[in-house]
């Protein structure tokens, strides 16, 4: 499909999510493609966790050969050692027939740390069905050695979600640099005829604004346009995320029996940057005002997102329910991009491992005191001394008369992390899982450990370190593995225009209702009037709620009550970790959202919360008890 005359307005782009990450379902593009009125689709198979594994795999490759690249291996001999996202082949592979039918446009961040392998892949995967597919991939993600050179020159790089401290501070040696890359390489490699376009590290909303760019011949100056592309890949980015997964409203699905087969969404996206957001056809799931603003809360540090070809105000956002399973998106305005560009710094920070007590019964808490008291007695002063995290959690409840055994379960978990291995070493007399083991006949009653024991052995993490480098020092190309001389490089200009960004906008509401002008209340959980989502930044974590758009006074209770001491105080003590709490409103979608700092303590490959990536975080907080307006609850609850 190719867009229309330049000298005309063209039709919306229609762009399917075809994945949200590299664990979702084999048939996405399949099923996509398939669909002859869809124009292109966009995956990501590339969380930050993921990419630190690749990261520092590729570095331990290099390291092995003793070089700086690998590009001298034949192709079948890089592919056993590959490190790009492996799953992404498996939804292509069944694809390409369809691909090849209709013509379908696919742009994906699935090549980690290698790109280039990954497209030649994809080129050989696509000959060898007998197809002309053009493949091209794009360069410029990997910044370690320049990254290393500007330590090395002097440059002071500050992480931007730990407390502001330097590189020198964290005290780990970086291993790998990978940066966020924008849109208009995926956009170039579209001009010049590609079919598929395979990206590392580019944002998560980057190919479907390369697309939209392309397809609406926008410049890199339409930054309102720009900025409504971006919040469109940022809604269809994670998948079924849009179309009822996580929807606070799951039991409504489960009724319908729309909670099996979510449907992938489907962005159009029109040359003002305006959008609809639908889903697959005859699918489960459903695309509401409330599913959009759901994931659009989610994962964001603020009204300004942030992206290397531009910025969205989402202040004014609006949502209109123009049909079932159909949100128009609007009031998106975009400013100049940063000079900078998020990059996350991987570094070996050590080994860690973590053992399981099982407990039931009466006196939980203290059972668990006893536990705890006597794991320290047990592991003793010489060894605590060489750890450096060891935590103690108690995870679940146990209830008098549960229903069955394993209800009344509390699992009691030690976590624990040192630079040595050794020290876990499950043969030593002296080590962490030798002492573990000589509290369990001495234990309080009712405690078993678990029959697994592989998670008290010693593994291997990795430290994240976030910060923001220069875009000049990102090496942006486009590589064509078509033409004449089939391995063409474009070079992709930066930014002809930027704009330095400070802190995030942080504000309480600005006209508070006092809330006994609601009348009696009752005390109740927060969900049963209110919706949500959650996710994590790194070792940032962010919530926000939100109340349906047609209850006006329901929003100026929510606005009024949902205050940053007020989540502190839901938070409660133990939670509350990070420190700071950010703060602001989407007044026409009827959402607070709050960004709460290093609530994850380091992130994802380092943390010792279960709740590594704050999924949890919004049901937590949905379910604590407070005082809800009566007259709210008279409709019934969510």
């Amino acid at each position: 499909m190719s867009p229309a005359s330049i000298s005309q307005p063209k039709r919306p782009v229609r762009i399917g999510g075809a994945s949200g990450g590299f664990t979702d379902r084999v048939a996405a593009i399949t099923r996509l493609a398939r669909d002859p009125d869809v124009d292109a689709l966009v995956g990501d198979w590339l969380s930050e966790n993921v990419m630190t594994g690749y990261g520092a795999g590729k570095q331990r490759l290099l390291q092995k050969h003793g070089v700086k690249e690998l590009g001298s291996m034949q192709l079948e001999e890089r592919k056993k050692t590959a490190q790009y996202a492996s799953t992404f082949l498996q939804c292509f592979e069944p694809a390409i027939d369809e691909l090849a039918k209709n013509k379908t446009k696919l742009a994906v961040n699935a090549g980690a740390s290698d790109t280039e392998l990954l497209a030649r892949v994809c080129k050989q995967m696509v000959e060898e069905k007998g197809y002309e597919m053009k493949v091209a991939w794009v360069e410029g993600d990997d910044v370690t050695e320049r990254f290393k050179e500007m330590v090395a020159e002097g440059t002071e790089f500050k992480s931007v979600d730990r407390r502001g401290i330097t590189i020198k501070e964290w005290g780990f040696e970086p291993s790998c640099a990978q940066a966020y890359l924008g849109s208009l390489g995926i956009a170039e490699a579209l001009r010049q005829g590609a079919d598929i376009v395979i990206c590392g590290r580019v944002s998560d909303a980057a190919p479907t604004i390369g697309i939209a760019a392309w397809w609406h011949g926008w410049t890199a100056e339409q930054h309102d346009e720009l900025a409504g592309a971006l919040i469109a890949g940022h809604i269809i980015e994670c998948s079924a995320f849009v179309t009822g997964g996580y929807y606070s409203r799951f039991k409504d699905l489960m009724r319908a029996k729309k909670h099996l087969n979510l449907g992938f969404p489907i962005a159009e996206i029109d040359s003002r940057g305006e959008f609809a957001i639908v889903k697959e056809k005859d699918t489960g799931g459903v695309v509401n005002t409330e599913t959009v603003t759901a994931q659009l809360v989610y994962e964001i540090s603020g009204p300004l997102y942030l992206n290397s070809d531009v910025v969205a105000d989402i202040h004014d956002i609006q949502l209109q329910q123009v049909k079932e399973d159909r949100v128009h998106v609007s009031g998106i305005t975009g400013k100049a991009p940063p000079p900078t560009t998020r990059v996350g710094i991987t570094a070996h920070g050590g080994f860690q491992a973590e053992w399981h007590f099982y407990l039931v019964g009466l006196d939980m808490e203290e059972k668990c005191q006893w536990m705890e008291e006597q794991a320290r007695y047990a592991i003793g002063e010489d060894l605590m001394g060489k750890f450096s995290l060891l935590k103690f959690h108690v995870h679940g409840t146990s209830p008098i008369n549960a229903r069955n055994q394993e209800l009344a379960t509390v699992d009691f978990r030690i976590f624990a992390q040192a630079s040595d291995a050794e020290l876990f070493n499950p043969s030593l007399p002296d080590g962490f899982s030798r002492r573990l083991y000589e509290t369990v006949l001495q234990s309080c009653p009712g405690v078993s450990r678990s029959n697994d024991l592989r998670q008290s052995t010693a593994k291997p993490y990795w430290e994240y370190f976030v910060t923001l480098i220069p875009q000049s020092a990102c090496n942006h190309r486009v590589h064509l593995l078509f033409g004449e001389q089939s391995n063409s490089i474009i070079d992709i200009p930066l930014p002809p225009k930027t704009q330095e960004y400070g802190p995030q906008d942080s504000y309480e509401t600005r006209d508070p209702v006092p809330l006994e002008s609601f009348g009696e209340t009752i005390d109740a959980p927060l969900g049963y009037i209110c919706l949500g989502r959650s996710g994590d930044k790194a070792s940032d974590a962010n919530v926000g709620f939100y109340v349906p758009i047609d209850k006006e006074e329901q929003w100026d209770w929510l606005r009024s009550f949902l205050t940053i001491s007020k989540l502190k105080e839901l938070l409660g003590e133990e939670e509350l970790s990070g420190g700071r709490v950010d703060r602001f409103e989407m007044k026409n979608i009827h959402a607070v959202h709050f960004l709460l700092k290093n609530h994850l303590d380091r992130g994802y490959n380092s943390g010792s919360k279960l709740d590594t990536l704050a999924k949890n975080l919004c049901e937590y907080l949905r379910a604590k008890v407070v005082p809800v307006p009566k007259k709210f609850l008279e409709g019934g609850r969510i």
